[in-house]
């Protein structure tokens, strides 16, 4: 990879549907390199897949939880059988294993906190859990799903990122 791949990156990230011709104007390319770069990208698997992204109060999941849960079983089947139900929910947009005092990391959105309490109730009806914690957000400060591209290691840069 180098320094084009990484604008024609920042330029996807911002607009996936960018056609390939304005993207290689903008970087400089005539648009059949463009978009060779582009599928080279998806490829090897840079680019996972484009989507669109939802406004969520349009689709009424205005209130996002986080979630915290520990467990008393730390076994690889515990992990797949909660795996499995975790994907059942689709209020569940990412879910993490975590190191320190909490083992899992859930953000949940839903309409409204009867329908977290309905999730919750599901929830612990399918699977074993020791604790389980709900932080809710009182503001969205900052999100987004665009990925730093700083730290990309470009092709004859030794360790050096530029920009």
């Amino acid at each position: 990879m180098d320094r084009l791949d990484r604008k024609i990156l920042r330029l996807l990230q911002e607009d996936a549907t960018l056609a390939v011709a304005d993207v290689a104007k903008k970087v400089g390319l005539s648009t059949t390199p463009c978009w060779r770069r582009i599928q080279k990208l998806e490829e090897e698997g840079v680019i996972k897949r484009r989507v669109a992204i939802l406004d969520h109060e349009k689709v009424n999941v205005r209130v996002t939880v986080f979630v915290s849960i520990r467990t008393n079983s730390h076994s690889h089947e515990w992990l797949r059988r909660f795996s499995e139900v975790i994907q059942e929910f689709p209020e569940v947009v990412e879910f993490y294993r975590m190191s320190g005092d909490v083992d899992y990391l859930l953000r949940v959105v839903v309409p409204d906190i009867a329908a977290y309490d309905a999730f919750y109730k599901r929830l612990i009806a399918k699977i074993e859990i020791r604790d389980v914690s709900s932080s809710f957000a009182m503001e969205q400060i900052k999100y987004t799903t665009e990925m730093p591209l700083d730290y990309m290691l470009l092709d004859k840069e030794s360790g050096a990122n530029a920009a």
